[in-house]
């Protein structure tokens, strides 16, 4: 990359663009497809009104959930809702620990507090989430249940990482945000050709758990499987990216996990415009 050397926060924001514009991206806003309430234009909104946040976790102003409130207050105040929550939760510890093992430390180290502030955050998106839960984010006495449990964000994220794999990514040392710079290092060059086949390899092994919280785990094992057809040539990408959106599969946490991957790999000298 010629130039000036990019600041973490606009590596972030750099990030968050490249991932909503690769496609076609089987079933996620992209710059050919926009879904009637969120479009594209929405995801760039974000990308542009995340950037106090993103610098204030660059300069360590803040705590985790104060940032990830921070970001979120930020960019919900366009129609499209919170385009990037489950981004948020992954780019905010890298953001302020810099890499996978300083993030690892700042995960390990959150507090009960800002696990009050996370549920605050989470109270102002449209982000789905499973029911009968007894520390539902919906559930006005979740709070108090936290502090009475003393859980701080890390026991939170432990809490959810069986149903949630953003969450997921806190306990096992952000493994596949780690899979995905490699994959994106493994292209010849940058550019959409190598968002779009770390996605699709991530969809071939991995079954999205928003698609588990919104269609049930059966239609995430099918998509998975589609994807691996796409992978290994014996499926259409295009027919199966148009067979999502019409059925409004959208697999929106490996979506968040590509953007960590794509800091990543930001950082590591991996020239998206090549």
């Amino acid at each position: 990359m010629n130039g000036r050397k990019i600041t973490c926060a606009e590596r972030a924001q750099l990030a968050m663009m490249l991932e909503v514009c690769a496609f076609p991206k089987p079933g996620n806003v992209d710059r050919c497809h926009d879904y009637p309430e969120t479009r594209l234009e929405h995801f760039l909104a974000s990308t542009i009104l995340a950037r106090p946040a993103l610098e204030r976790a660059e300069k360590g102003d803040g705590s985790v959930g104060e940032l990830i409130l921070d970001a979120v207050e930020s960019t919900n105040i366009h129609s499209g809702g919170n385009t990037h929550f489950g981004a948020y939760i992954l780019l905010i510890p890298l953001l302020l620990g810099r890499d996978i093992p300083g993030a690892c430390r700042i995960v390990a180290e959150t507090t009960v507090e800002d696990a009050v502030l996370f549920y605050e955050a989470f109270g102002k998106t449209r982000v789905r989430v499973l029911t009968n839960d007894e520390l539902d984010v919906n559930d006005p006495g979740a709070v108090e249940e936290l502090r009475k449990r003393q859980m701080t964000l890390y026991d939170v994220m432990l809490y959810s990482a069986r149903n949630d794999m953003v969450a997921r990514e806190w306990i096992n040392g952000f493994t596949l945000t780690r899979r995905g710079a490699d994959l994106l290092h493994s292209y010849g060059g940058g550019g959409c050709g190598a968002v779009m086949g770390t996605f699709l390899e991530l969809l071939s092994t991995e079954p999205d758990t928003f698609i588990i919280k919104k269609h049930g785990q059966d239609v995430a094992w099918e998509v998975m499987k589609k994807a691996r057809e796409v992978r290994d040539g014996v499926r259409d990408i295009v027919r199966f990216d148009q067979e999502c959106i019409d059925k409004r599969i959208n697999p929106g946490s490996i979506a968040d996990i590509i953007i960590a991957s794509l800091y990543i790999a930001l950082g590591e000298g991996w020239a998206w415009d090549s």
